[in-house]
């Protein structure tokens, strides 16, 4: 029954501590939308921080929204309740803005789901000017926001703290100025950070590539990502805390933005550039409100090892009576000090990123460090209290080759080997997991111009590594599906044309294979050939801060013998 719905978004606001709650009378009304559950959308801290700025507005008033959950998702089509808001219950279709925030390109199908739950149409050509504006953000939106053109009014490409502000004041303006959403999406073209697809035309060479993309007059040829340069400016951290989230009921602290490694195979760490750190004194208030609501404390962070004085931090979490959970660490950060640490405070399992297993490929995608590295550092969590594994690896990375694919064995069996003596010795139980996915070609990346392996050959590499260590104790394996792996290859790297797969992978209830064979459009033309060099990208439009000729120069130094 309906009231079902009602009461399961009631309870969870009960649930929370945290939740923000206005009036709607005179406010700019914004539904915040994340294309997937509450216990992943809520684990996002983008998301929250996204929140939690837009509510900073006296004048703005935003609610969350997420994919309903199996069950609920049945109950709202058979019942034909809108989806609505979390906070007042309220439909989406009420709000003046429907805004989402895309940390993957396999959620784009739910921002369609979503908009049709709502009872918003889901072209942009077929709203109405009673229907709310539809805007996208986030990472996914940021380096390639092409398949979703035909259903998001306009873009917002860099980091929020930094693009809400002119974006809000620009929407403000419109507004008291009684503008329809065109006049308002024409006033956008000097907004910065801003990108409004149904101001440019795309042109296509015969073969299917793009030759030119022609904005309208008064819009950018280029869209500059806009980044926030004072982090402590605006510190991020938990603004929600709940018990119905992959952390639960971790109070978690940004520490670090962007990356010094700049793996090839890696587009935040390419476009979260430059690298940023807050001060110290900025992140110790941040942990005192956190360890004020609980003792767990996640440091968010690629560079988390980099921090300055993240021994001291975590010494002082520790000496508190909190609880340091890291996102992950990378292995040039592991010390003896650190892993007792965080053992003290109760942690007992890390997550590594060897990657590659042999130190050739490695070393091609910028992870530089051998094998007797990675297994010094796995002894030295071992000996500092850390028991639980869990080890991160791609398969199918250009120039891989069979030998590549065993040394992920080779090397698991390794670090089975060490910590299966360490637990004998200190009578306590470990486990390992690896966590493998097959390569996937990002934009902004000197791995751009790759394919993807077909989806046959990463099924057999992944047999065998499941079959090499199916004896192994205490290790176990999970993977995404290649085929799966191919359609985020396929909306990552797509042009505007995807949105036709992707409105008929929709209309088929997210049966892409149905999908590809119904719509006139070979989608192994964007996942399995590799590019020229001088191709037109769906993405070229948009500046990150990396040149396309820098990302060359580094493919060509990466391949050259």
């Amino acid at each position: 029954m309906s009231w079902t719905l009602y009461q399961k978004a009631r309870d969870r606001l009960a649930r929370e501590r945290g939740a923000i709650t206005k009036a709607f009378g005179g406010k700019l009304t914004f539904a915040l939308a994340y294309p997937n559950t509450y216990h992943v959308g809520m684990s996002n801290l983008g998301f929250q921080k996204v929140y939690a700025l837009l509510n900073q507005d006296p004048e703005v008033l935003c609610e969350r929204a997420f994919l309903p959950d199996p069950p609920d998702l049945a109950q709202h089509q058979q019942s034909q309740v809108p989806l609505f808001s979390l906070e007042s219950q309220t439909p989406l279709s009420k709000f003046e803005v429907v805004a989402f925030s895309l940390s993957f390109e396999t959620d784009f199908l739910y921002v369609l789901k979503i908009l049709e739950l709502a009872r918003i149409p889901l072209k942009t050509e077929e709203r109405a000017e009673h229907h709310p504006l539809v805007v996208c953000g986030g990472i996914a939106a940021t380096f390639n926001p092409e398949p979703l053109a035909a259903f998001v009014d306009l873009f917002l490409i860099g980091e929020g703290e930094a693009i809400l502000p002119g974006f809000l004041s620009a929407l403000k303006q419109s507004q008291e100025g009684g503008e329809g959403h065109e006049a308002f999406l024409q006033r956008l073209a000097t907004c910065p950070g801003v990108y409004v697809p149904s101001a440019y035309q795309v042109r296509y060479h015969p073969d299917g590539r793009i030759e030119e993309m022609i904005p309208q007059p008064g819009f950018p040829a280029t869209i500059q990502k806009w980044w926030l340069k004072d982090l402590d400016s605006s510190p991020t951290a938990s603004v929600i805390l709940t018990p119905d989230t992959e952390f639960s009921q971790i109070y978690l602290v940004e520490v670090s933005r962007g990356c010094s490694r700049r793996c090839h195979f890696c587009v935040a760490g390419h476009s979260y550039q430059p690298l940023r750190f807050y001060r110290t004194d900025t992140l110790r208030a941040q942990i005192a409100q956190g360890l004020a609501q609980t003792r767990k404390i996640g440091l968010v962070g690629v560079a988390l090892t980099e921090i300055p004085g993240l021994l001291s931090l975590c010494q002082e979490i520790v000496a508190q009576g909190g609880q340091v959970c890291p996102a992950s660490l990378r292995m040039e950060g592991i010390s003896p000090p650190l892993m007792e640490l965080l053992a003290a405070g109760g942690q007992r399992a890390v997550a590594l990123a060897p990657e590659a297993g042999t130190e050739r490929l490695r070393r091609m995608i910028r992870k530089n460090f051998s094998e007797e590295e990675i297994v010094e550092k796995v002894s030295i969590s071992l000996q500092g209290g850390i028991a639980h594994f869990k080890l991160y690896f791609l398969v199918g990375l250009p120039t891989e080759g069979p030998e590549d694919v065993e040394a992920i064995v080779e090397l698991t069996k390794k670090i089975q080997h060490i910590a299966r003596k360490s637990g004998q010795s200190r009578r306590r139980p470990w486990t390992i997991q690896l966590s493998i996915n097959p390569f996937v070609p990002k934009p902004f990346t000197p791995f751009q111009w790759e394919p993807m392996e077909e989806v046959r050959s990463l099924q057999a590499k992944l047999k065998a590594i499941k079959g090499g260590l199916a004896k192994v104790g205490q290790v176990q394996v999970f993977h995404d599906g290649p085929k799966w792996s191919f359609v985020q290859a396929l909306l990552s790297r797509g042009d505007r044309r995807v949105g036709d797969l992707l409105y008929a992978a929709h209309r088929l209830g997210g049966d892409w294979y149905r999908a590809f064979r119904e719509v006139n459009l070979n989608p192994e033309f964007y996942v399995y050939r590799p590019r020229e060099e001088e191709e037109h990208f769906p993405w070229d439009h948009l500046d990150l801060g990396v040149s396309k000729r820098h990302l060359l120069a580094e493919r060509k130094r990466t391949f050259s013998p």
